[in-house]
């Protein structure tokens, strides 16, 4: 009876169970690691670690950045890839994108999908209140609360919703593997900018890694159980206008 009722509940979400399986063990996965991350943070479990890679990219005698003029500057370029107004662009452009190839519901679905991320990154620096690191200078401006970090957590949220959900809009393979591939490579790079440059503990960047990846996660297969359902256009469909 329970097998049956599992097999229902995975058709409900659209169909190919191994698929569907695989995206919601990542989702308990990720929110048990970030529950466990959170724990650890506020024990001071992860302050040891915190303490050697952060440091690991300075100087040991002047704590000045390790890497050329040239290699710092590139940092601060692609930290602003995690910014409010670079995401915010990429977001409306790639609506419109969406839009403009007639999948008008799709459009304002991903709106939907990087403002309920950015709603749950603020509730949950509220939350956690972690002062930023204090062992090291600011190698580029940052204000808030550190735990987690902001930019890591939207990049996730944006690039990783926006890469499963364009990627759900393609037919091609290649292609939805490209956007996948972009992603994550953007959301990495984020990340290890934000710990480059001081202005976030390594573990603000892997619980922002984490939350980002289980909301793209949720969103991907909402987009799937809406899809089934017509209610987003599915890769071959398009609105017609009149």
């Amino acid at each position: 009876m329970a097998q049956r009722s599992g097999f229902r509940f995975l058709s409900w979400l659209g169909g190919h169970e191994r698929t569907v399986l695989l995206a919601l063990a990542g989702i308990v996965t990720g929110v048990w690691l970030f529950a466990l991350l959170a724990d650890e943070v506020i024990e001071g479990g992860t302050k040891t670690f915190d303490q050697k890679l952060l440091l690991a990219f300075r100087n040991s005698d002047t704590h000045d950045l390790l890497g050329p003029p040239e290699v710092q500057e590139a940092a601060r370029d692609i930290t602003a890839l995690g910014g409010v107004a670079v995401l915010t662009l990429v977001t409306v452009i790639a609506a419109g994108f969406l839009s403009l190839d007639g999948k008008r519901h799709m459009a304002f679905f991903v709106l939907g999908s990087v403002l309920g991320g950015q709603l749950i990154g603020t509730i949950l620096k509220d939350l956690f209140q972690r002062p930023r690191p204090d062992l090291v200078p600011f190698s580029a401006y940052a204000s808030g609360a550190s735990f987690p970090s902001g930019h890591t957590l939207m990049s996730a949220v944006t690039y990783l919703t926006l890469g499963a959900l364009l990627a759900r809009s393609q037919e091609r393979k290649r292609v939805k593997a490209y956007l996948l591939l972009v992603a994550i490579f953007l959301t990495f790079a984020v990340g290890v900018t934000r710990v480059y440059l001081g202005v976030h503990w390594p573990t603000d960047v892997l619980a922002g890694w984490t939350a980002g990846a289980v909301w793209a996660l949720i969103c991907w297969l909402t987009a799937r159980k809406l899809q089934s359902r017509r209610t987003l256009e599915r890769e071959t469909e398009h609105e017609t206008t009149g």
